[in-house]
Order: C-alpha cells, then sequence, then structure tokens
C-alpha cells in the first residue's frame, strides 16, 4: 500500500483495537495500583513491614521483561490477536486469585506470576493499535492507549473508596474486583481483527527467511535496544517515583485522612488523563521528542510544589500539574517505540524495551520509603525525581524519532534515514 493509498479516518476495527489496548492497559493499571493503595493494609493482615511489603510492586515489575519476551515473540509469530486473548485470560485469572493469598509468600508468587503478564499486555497492546490506525492519528491514539493506565489508576481509587467505606470486603474484595475489567477486555478483543502490518511482514519475512537472531544482531537494532531501555528506565522512574509512593505520603505524610488522599489521587489522574492525551496529539505535529523534553523541563519547577506543599490546596495543585506533565510526556511513547521498532519484531521489541526499563526502575518504591524513613517524604521525592527529570530531558533530546514511519513489511525504521543513530 502506498503513502496515497493510506486511509485517513479510522474505521471500526480501528476503534475496537485501540478500545481494547486501552482496556487492557486500564486492566493492569488497575490491579498493580490496588496493591500501591493497599499495601500498607495487606502488611498488617501478614504482619511484614512496609519495605518487604513495597517489594510486592518490585516483584511484578521485575517480571515485565520476561512477559514481554514471551509473549512478544510469540506475537510475532503467531500474531497479536491469539496471543493478546491468551495474555489477558492468565492475568486475569492470577489478579483474581490474588483474592484468595493465605499469606505473604503465596501472594508473592502470584504478584510475580501476575508481573508476566503485565509484562505481555503493553507492547502487543501498544503494536496492535499503532499498526491498526493511519499514521496521522498515531499521535492522539497513543495518548488515548497509555492513559489506559490513568484510567485503571483512577478506578483503582474509586473502587478502594466504595470498598473501605461502604463494604468489609477489604483488600482482598479489591483483588477480586480486577476480573471484571479483565472480562470486558477479552470480550473486545474477540471482536478484533489481526493487524494487517503484521499479516503483510510476516509474509515478507517467511519469504525471506529472515530470523529474530538475524535482526537482533544487526549493530543499529542493538544500539537502539540499549537507548530505548536507557530511555525507559528513566521514563518508568518518572512515573512510578511520582506516584507509587505519593498516596503514603498523603496519608503518613502529610496525615491526611485515607479518604482525603483517594480524593486527591482521582483529582491528579484526571490531570494525567488530560496531559497525556492532549501531549499525544500534540505530538503529531511538535515531534514526540520535542513534546517529552517540553513535558520533563516543566516537571522540575513543578516539583517543589508537588513534594513540598502541606497546604491542602497547593497539594492537589501541585499533584494534578505533576501527572499532568508526567504522563503528557508518556502518551507519546506507545506511537513512539512501536515507530522506533523493525517490523518483523514489533511485538517483541517495544514490550521489552518498555519492561527492562521498568525492570531497572523496580527498586523505585523501596528505595523512596528508606529515604522516607531516614529524612521525610518530600526529601525522598526530591532527591529521587530531579536527576530523573533531567535523565529524561538529555536521552529524549540525544534520540532519534521516526514519526509517521510506515510499519509493514520488512522496512525497519532503524535504517530509515529519518530515524538514523540512535
Amino acid at each position: 500500500m502506498s503513502e496515497s493509498q493510506v486511509p485517513e479516518r479510522m474505521t471500526g476495527a480501528d476503534v475496537r483495537a485501540v478500545a481494547a489496548a486501552t482496556i487492557g492497559w486500564t486492566m493492569d493499571a488497575f490491579d498493580y495500583f490496588v496493591v500501591v493503595l493497599v499495601y500498607a493494609d495487606v502488611a498488617t493482615d501478614f504482619g511484614v513491614s512496609l519495605t518487604r511489603m513495597a517489594f510486592l510492586t518490585t516483584a511484578t515489575l521485575l517480571m515485565r521483561p520476561l512477559g514481554a519476551a514471551i509473549f512478544g515473540l510469540w506475537a510475532d509469530h503467531a500474531g497479536r490477536k491469539k496471543v493478546l486473548i491468551v495474555d489477558v485470560c492468565f492475568y486475569s485469572v492470577v489478579g483474581f486469585v490474588c483474592a484468595f493469598a493465605p499469606n505473604y509468600t503465596v501472594l508473592l508468587i502470584l504478584r510475580l506470576l501476575y508481573g508476566i503478564g503485565m509484562g505481555g499486555e503493553w507492547g502487543l497492546g501498544a503494536s496492535l493499535s499503532m499498526e491498526k490506525v493511519p499514521p496521522r492519528r498515531r499521535g492522539l491514539v497513543s495518548g488515548i492507549v497509555q492513559q489506559g493506565y490513568s484510567i485503571g489508576y483512577l478506578l483503582a481509587a474509586v473502587a478502594f473508596l466504595a470498598v473501605s467505606n461502604w463494604t468489609d470486603w477489604g483488600w482482598r474484595g479489591l483483588f477480586a474486583l480486577s476480573i471484571i475489567p479483565g472480562l470486558l477486555s477479552l470480550f473486545i478483543r474477540s471482536r478484533v481483527t489481526e493487524s494487517e502490518a503484521w499479516v503483510e511482514t510476516r509474509e515478507h519475512a517467511q519469504r525471506t527467511k529472515t530470523t529474530v537472531g538475524e535482526i537482533l544482531r544487526q549493530p543499529a537494532v542493538l544500539r537502539r535496544l540499549v537507548y530505548l531501555v536507557l530511555l525507559m528506565t528513566a521514563f518508568n522512574w518518572m512515573s512510578h517515583g511520582t506516584q507509587d509512593v505519593y498516596p503514603t505520603f498523603l496519608k503518613d505524610g502529610l496525615h491526611f485522612a485515607p479518604n482525603t488522599a483517594l480524593y486527591i489521587a482521582m483529582l491528579y489522574n484526571v490531570g494525567a488523563l488530560i496531559g497525556g492525551t492532549l501531549m499525544g496529539a500534540a505530538s503529531e505535529r511538535f515531534g514526540r521528542r520535542a513534546i517529552v523534553v517540553f513535558c520533563a523541563v516543566l516537571g522540575l519547577p513543578i516539583l517543589p510544589l508537588f513534594a513540598a506543599s502541606h497546604a491542602l490546596g497547593l497539594v492537589c495543585l501541585g499533584s494534578f500539574l505533576m501527572q499532568f506533565v508526567v504522563q503528557g510526556a508518556w502518551g507519546v511513547i506507545p506511537a513512539h517505540l512501536t515507530e522506533l521498532s523493525p517490523a518483523e519484531i514489533r511485538g517483541f521489541y517495544p514490550g521489552v524495551t518498555y519492561q527492562l526499563g521498568n525492570c531497572l526502575a523496580a527498586f523505585n518504591l523501596p528505595i523512596q520509603e528508606r529515604l522516607a524513613a531516614s529524612h521525610s517524604y518530600t526529601f525522598a521525592l526530591t532527591v529521587t525525581m530531579i536527576p530523573v527529570f533531567v535523565a529524561v530531558i538529555v536521552l529524549a533530546a540525544i534520540g532519534k524519532e521516526a514519526r509517521g514511519h510506515r510499519l509493514s513489511r520488512g522496512e525497519s525504521p532503524v535504517s530509515s534515514p529519518a530515524a538514523a543513530g540512535v
């Protein structure tokens, strides 16, 4: 298909692919942030320390690269749709079973398994949606898909508020609820058609007998993989560093009532939704890297308001603005990583680079908890986030992008003149 033949409007199949990717990522984030919201309660029930309990989130993040590799390679061989359906069934069941964990050890094992499923979700959902939609819609769709993460956090906060105030289910009831968005995602995915770009690319790879090993051994592909892992490490620390410890900071550091902390979480996730969608769309005009640098630069002057405020109004403003810029930068990522990935391994490459970065950033919460215990939450947030914003700015500035690049056949963006270098 030539550039002139590429459709400008999204079809019903495109919309369903975007909805499936967004809901799948929403479900993942819901389950992940349920742990963030209740790990203090679970620690009390199981009689373990907060630092040890915080390792549950670390364990989930550590297993994500394995899931991204397993499901990504399988999807590059067998297609996006079937593998995504298997993945959503797997992590939905595991997330539900967490509600019945009898002790910390069993819950830790279940979270390790959940991390494998969570690792497969993002890369495949992003690849399928980006391959399905018209190139000029990728920026907007990228922002929408990535905000499944913020929607999941928002729903987790709402569910926690409802369960803690109106029922006696406790944290177990929250894990049981995670089956609902999983089933919804499964229903929508059953109606999604396979990626035409994958079909064309797979046929080309079979004709040319191209293997995954041959592609990964290309120096340009390896250089870019290392670069994207570093970029995603900084990005994941930026996200988790401003989110994971923050509910505990509001309750234990600022001594806000639990319901007040949840209302603040709901507010700043609205900021995240707006920022991610707007900045993702803006990247279609101004470029992926320019939007990332813009958002990260804004994060530095917002940091004192975010981390050092004590008055409720200022805390609300600081957290809203912080998540607006953090998730604004993230709104670019599904499109950016997909466009920079070799076509033949697009199920594997974006997810693995994303999740290896997540793995390297996985110790964020325990580190911030230790710094908060020895100093303060304000200190922990400040000293960890300043270098992270600087790293995002530098890494985005020195990289390349392949905005609008065609996503089919063997036309790797690594060898594209517009995306040469890292």
